[in-house]
């Protein structure tokens, strides 16, 4: 059975766990073991391991709180997790089918997770992600972005009107602090910097990255926001991101591809039926797929 720490007691573990990496029973003369008992519940020990096990994902301002204050309340926390476990079986609660329901799908996402990390985290190593970094980013050209400006309207009556009076040599400045809708880019004369293709709406990055600077858009640009009036300022190639700046991205990418493959190969080795909500037998046609390894 597995223990579910209050908010507090979570944050008592994170702290034990943070000062043991830094200083491994500082309080003890003796040479600590690899995975000490900090205590035992009829006889069972509770190891070290299982409070940094307890901790992972926890914020990292909770494990700056004082050691020496908060070891003992989580080594109360985990003894009465053990506690209240001992007396479930003792009673025969963990005969009842629901409880059984329970452990086995806890027990299979313990199992599905330890497979996980066995397939994929020998893989993604920090010689991998500098590998992958040198093979898709280094000495590559950045990407594209542009300077752009807009005016956003609610109708697309107003954006033609916006258009005509920029045929007409208008100043796109002025009309913006006229018309624009966008409270922040108003100010700043529609003004939106540089960005990306992915920075952006389709359709508005499609449209900002068909101009050359000084161009704008002849025809209103619709988007879930309303519609659009963009010059082009600028265009240029952005400095591929370092190493530093691209190693948490590539390494997140490398682990979604790692799970993706491992999951893939699991269904291969499985038969797989589904249903409909009903029970009835689905069509082969709605079968779900497994999702393709990449």
């Amino acid at each position: 059975m597995q223990f579910r720490f209050g908010s507090s007691a979570r944050l008592m573990v994170a702290t034990v766990v943070a000062a043991s990496f830094a200083c491994p029973l500082a309080w003890s003369d003796t040479p600590p073991s690899p995975d000490p008992v900090v205590a035992k519940v009829n006889g069972q020990p509770i190891h070290l391991s299982e409070v940094q096990e307890a901790a992972q994902g926890l914020p990292e301002n909770a494990q700056r709180l004082p050691q020496q204050t908060l070891f003992p309340m989580v080594l109360e926390q985990l003894i009465d997790s053990r506690a209240l476990a001992a007396e479930a079986r003792r009673t025969g609660l963990d005969k009842d089918p629901a409880v059984q329901e329970q452990l086995t799908a806890a027990e299979d996402q313990a199992l599905g997770s330890a497979m996980l990390r066995k397939e994929v985290g020998p893989e993604i190593t920090d010689d991998a992600v500098r590998a992958r970094y040198e093979k898709e980013i280094a000495g590559k050209p950045g990407e594209e972005e542009v300077h752009a400006r807009h005016i956003l309207v609610a109708d697309e009556a107003t954006a033609k009107k916006i258009i005509d009076a920029l045929n007409k040599g208008g100043d796109f400045v002025a009309l913006s602090k006229q018309y624009n809708k966008d409270p922040g880019a108003a100010q700043q004369g529609g003004d939106l910097g540089f960005f990306k293709k992915g920075d952006m709406a389709p359709p508005f990055a499609a449209a900002a990255f068909a101009l050359q600077p000084g161009q704008f858009s002849k025809t209103p640009v619709h988007t879930q926001f309303g519609w659009h009036v963009i010059q082009v300022l600028a265009r240029r190639r952005a400095e591929p991101p370092s190493y530093e700046q691209a190693s948490a991205e590539l390494r997140q990418k490398m682990i979604r591809e790692g799970v993706q493959k491992a999951v893939a190969q699991a269904r291969a080795g499985v038969q797989v039926e589904t249903f409909n909500p009903d029970g009835s037998p689905r069509r082969a046609t709605d079968q779900a797929e497994p999702p393709p390894a990449k």
